[in-house]
C-alpha cells in the first residue's frame, strides 16, 4: 500500500508479504460490525447454525416452510452472526526493551515491527485493532479502528517511542487492561517479560476470565538466550539500577538452567490458562514470528 510506505515499522515490502495472512481466534468474540469471524450471538448472516421450535411472537417470515411441509412442524432457522474481532496490541516500552546484543536489532525495534504488522493484518482482514503501550502502567491507548487512515497515528507513535527508565510491572498493567478493555476481544502482548512467571500468569489469567483470548509474544535477544559471553564484564542495568561486574564464565551454567526453568514456567502457565505463548528472539524474521500466530488461529 502506497499510503504506508513512509512508515519505518511497516515498510511496503512487509505490507506486501502480510497480504492474505489471517489471524483467527478460538474463543467467541462479540461486537456489531460485520466481519470474518463467528459470534456467540445469532443473527441473519449466511452461515446456518441450527433449528429451534417456533414460538408465538416470532416473525412468520423466519419459519422454514419446506421443513413444515415435510414434518408438519413450525421451526425457525437460526444463523451465526459474523462480527469483527477487536484486537488490542499491548507493547512493553520499559527500559529493558532497549537492549541490543547479538540480534539484528534491539528488542523494542523488533517489537515495533511485530506490533505494526499485527495491527495491519487485523485491519486488512476487516477487523479492528488498537495499540496500547505500557511500562509500570499504561502509557498510551488508541481506540480500536478498522481503517488504514486511523492506523497511521499508531504507526507514527511506534516511530517515536520513548522507553521508560523504570522496571515494568506487567501484572499490574494487565489487571488495568482487563478493566480498560470491555467484552470479548483478542489481546496480543509483546514484551521481554522481565518479571516472575507467576505474576505474569496472574495478569493474563485476569484477561482470560474476562472472556478475552490472549497471545503472548516473548521477545529476547540471542545473547540473553545463549549467553555467549565469558570473563569479567561490567553489566549496566537498562532500568536504572546501576552497574555490576560479573564473571560470566562462573555464572553461565546456572544462568542457562535458570532461564530454562523460567521459560518452562511461562509456557506451562500459559497452557494452563489457555493463552498462546510464542517465543521470538530478535535474530528471527518478524514475518516468521507472525506465522507462528497464524498457525495457532
Amino acid at each position: 500500500m502506497s499510503e504506508l510506505e513512509e512508515y519505518r515499522y511497516l515498510p511496503a515490502r512487509m505490507a506486501e508479504r502480510l497480504r492474505g495472512i489471517e489471524i483467527g481466534v478460538r474463543r467467541p468474540m462479540d461486537g456489531s460490525n460485520q466481519g470474518l469471524h463467528r459470534s456467540p450471538a445469532f443473527g441473519s448472516s449466511v452461515e446456518f447454525a441450527e433449528y429451534r421450535e417456533y414460538i408465538p411472537g416470532d416473525p412468520i417470515s423466519q419459519i422454514d416452510w419446506p421443513v413444515y411441509a415435510r414434518s408438519d412442524r413450525y421451526v425457525i432457522r437460526r444463523f451465526h452472526e459474523d462480527v469483527s474481532i477487536r484486537c488490542y496490541v499491548m507493547l512493553d516500552v520499559s527500559g529493558s526493551m532497549g537492549y541490543k546484543g547479538s540480534g539484528a536489532m534491539s528488542k523494542i525495534e523488533y517489537a515495533g515491527y511485530l506490533a505494526a504488522a499485527m495491527l495491519y493484518v487485523m485491519i486488512q482482514q476487516s477487523d479492528t485493532s488498537s495499540l496500547i503501550t505500557f511500562d509500570t502502567e499504561i502509557r498510551s491507548y488508541h481506540e480500536p479502528t478498522s481503517t488504514f487512515t486511523r492506523l497511521k497515528p499508531m504507526l507514527l507513535e511506534l516511530e517515536n517511542l520513548t522507553l521508560g527508565k523504570e522496571e515494568g510491572d506487567i501484572e499490574a498493567t494487565l489487571h488495568n487492561a482487563a478493566e480498560l478493555i470491555k467484552g470479548r476481544a483478542l489481546v496480543i502482548i509483546i514484551s521481554d517479560l522481565l518479571e516472575e512467571p507467576e505474576k505474569i500468569i496472574r495478569g493474563i489469567n485476569h484477561l482470560h476470565h474476562d472472556g478475552k483470548e490472549v497471545t503472548l509474544f516473548h521477545i529476547m535477544d540471542p545473547t540473553e538466550v545463549n549467553m555467549p559471553l565469558s570473563g569479567l564484564l561490567d553489566v549496566v542495568s537498562m532500568e536504572g539500577q546501576g552497574k555490576l561486574t560479573v564473571d560470566f564464565g562462573r555464572i553461565k551454567k546456572d544462568y542457562l538452567e535458570s532461564l530454562r526453568l523460567y521459560l518452562d514456567q511461562l509456557r506451562t502457565g500459559c497452557q494452563r490458562i489457555r493463552a498462546d505463548y510464542i517465543f521470538a528472539d530478535t535474530g528471527m524474521d518478524v514475518y516468521d514470528s507472525i506465522l507462528q500466530r497464524r498457525k495457532i488461529g
